[in-house]
Formats: structure tokens, C-alpha cells, sequence
């Protein structure tokens, strides 16, 4: 499995980081790509990709808060103009709903979209070909953490979300987790993590590598304090993601 950060921002722009998407490819696997999220500038980052915006049937949606699901009808139109009207959105309750409010602002888009709409909870599902198991996050938004398997590889997406045991537990045995980290140890926050709280959260699981993503403009000059202070706490390859960073994702070695 590869896993492609298109956006490792928030709702707050730097000017450096698209909002939230990750791309996950299966090369010579069963798997096809997967849109995970797609927040401002998402498509973008997907359209500098092989895969590209075409190549994307499927778009998973951890919640709905903008910077989330801003490039969704963006992402719709683009794949229209270049001939691929077919898209399944899977996502959290009300997914059919906002689908539905989004496609009504633009009249001339109706009836234009062959889409497939289907709305998932905590549990097991599949989508795109992989295996995934969903956990409820501590937001202010319902919204949904994401464990992917494929045949030869395990990568965890925490979506937003405070440092929780139920995403902890989800993670564990991961490869590769990448993990709300908004802001630097100081600030005073609730629905997302600081970095002492996300190391005291994961403690004691076994990770390969953690990427902190997510990022307000307040961790600015904070990373490698940031780093350090998940990394005193978790023993695995701590990192700060970025726009456009491709990963290789393998199994925990038992």
C-alpha cells in the first residue's frame, strides 16, 4: 500500500498545506485508489498525482466539516469535464444529505453524476477493495477514524479527533498511523490533540511509523518540539507530514 498526503492542513491556511486528503494506491495489489477526505486544495494535490483526479472512484469522507469536504463538488465537476461521471461517496450519517445540498447549488449540475452514495458507522466495511474498521472520534462533529488492510500492508487515519484509547487500540499493530496533531503543547484545546496527549494516548502500542498531520499555523516553528514530545512517550519513527509526501505502508512484523 502507498499512501500520499495531498493535504496535511487545517481549517486555518498557511499558505503551505492544502486541507485534509489522503490518496492510498495498491500497486499490484486487489485494491483500486481511494480518496480519503477532500478538503480545500485536495484535488489539487490529487491532480499532481499519477492517479490523478479521474483514476479516484471512490471518495471516503471521515466527517463533513469543511475543511473535510470543501473539493467534494470541485472534485465532481473536474471529473465531468474529463469524461467520469461514475463516483461512490461513502461516508458518517447525513453523507447522503450533504451530497444532495451540495449537488442543489448549482442547478446545471443535476443529473449529470452517475453516484453511488453509501453511509457507514463503527464496524467493518469495505471500500475500494480494502478492509477497513471505523471507530467513533472525540470531535465536535460526528465523525470516524479509519483502520485500512490490504493484502500486504495496515495504515490507520485518525481523522480529527482528542487523543482517545478507542483510536489507540484501533492503530495498534499499524505500519504507519497518521494522526490529528493541530496544535503545539501549551495551548489550551479540546477536539484535537497536543502532542504530550497524543504520546500519553498511543503509549505502549506497536507502531512502525507516526505521522502528525493536521496541522494549525500554531505548530509553526513547534515540530521538532512536537516530534520529541510524542517520541519520549511512543516508541515508534515519530515525523510531521507534508503536502505531497508519498509513504510505503508493509504489515507490522510479527
Amino acid at each position: 500500500m502507498q499512501v500520499t498526503f495531498l493535504g496535511t492542513g487545517a481549517a486555518m491556511p498557511t499558505g503551505e498545506r492544502n486541507q485534509t486528503g489522503l490518496l492510498l494506491e495498491d500497486p499490484g495489489g486487489g485494491a483500486d485508489p481511494l480518496l480519503v477526505d477532500c478538503g480545500s486544495g485536495a484535488m489539487h494535490g490529487l491532480a499532481a498525482t499519477d492517479v490523478g483526479y479521474e483514476g479516484v472512484g471512490t471518495v471516503l469522507l471521515s466527517h463533513h466539516h469543511l475543511d473535510h469536504v470543501s473539493d467534494l463538488l470541485p472534485l465532481l465537476k473536474a471529473r465531468w469535464l474529463a469524461g467520469e461521471t461514475d463516483l461512490e461517496i461513502v461516508g458518517p450519517d447525513g453523507t447522503g444529505a450533504l451530497v444532495e445540498d451540495l449537488l442543489s447549488v448549482h442547478d446545471y449540475m443535476a443529473g449529470r453524476f452517475d453516484l453511488s452514495v453509501r453511509e457507514i458507522g463503527p464496524g467493518t466495511f469495505a471500500a475500494a477493495g480494502y478492509d477497513v474498521e471505523a471507530v467513533e472520534t472525540v470531535h465536535s462533529m460526528y465523525c470516524l477514524a479509519y483502520r485500512f488492510e490490504s493484502d500486504d500492508a495496515t495504515f490507520t487515519f485518525s481523522a480529527d479527533t482528542e487523543a482517545t484509547d478507542a483510536v489507540a487500540d484501533l492503530a495498534d499493530g499499524s505500519a504507519l498511523l497518521a494522526h490529528d496533531c493541530s496544535f503545539p503543547d501549551g495551548i489550551d484545546v479540546d477536539n484535537h490533540p497536543t502532542p504530550t496527549q497524543l504520546g500519553e494516548a498511543l503509549a505502549g502500542r506497536d507502531l512502525g511509523r507516526v505521522y502528525l498531520t493536521h496541522l494549525f499555523p500554531h505548530t509553526d516553528g513547534e515540530h521538532e518540539s512536537m516530534v520529541a514530545s510524542v517520541g519520549e512517550r511512543v516508541d515508534a519513527d515519530v515525523r510531521v507530514a507534508r503536502d505531497g509526501l508519498t509513504v510505503d505502508v508493509s504489515r507490522r512484523p510479527s
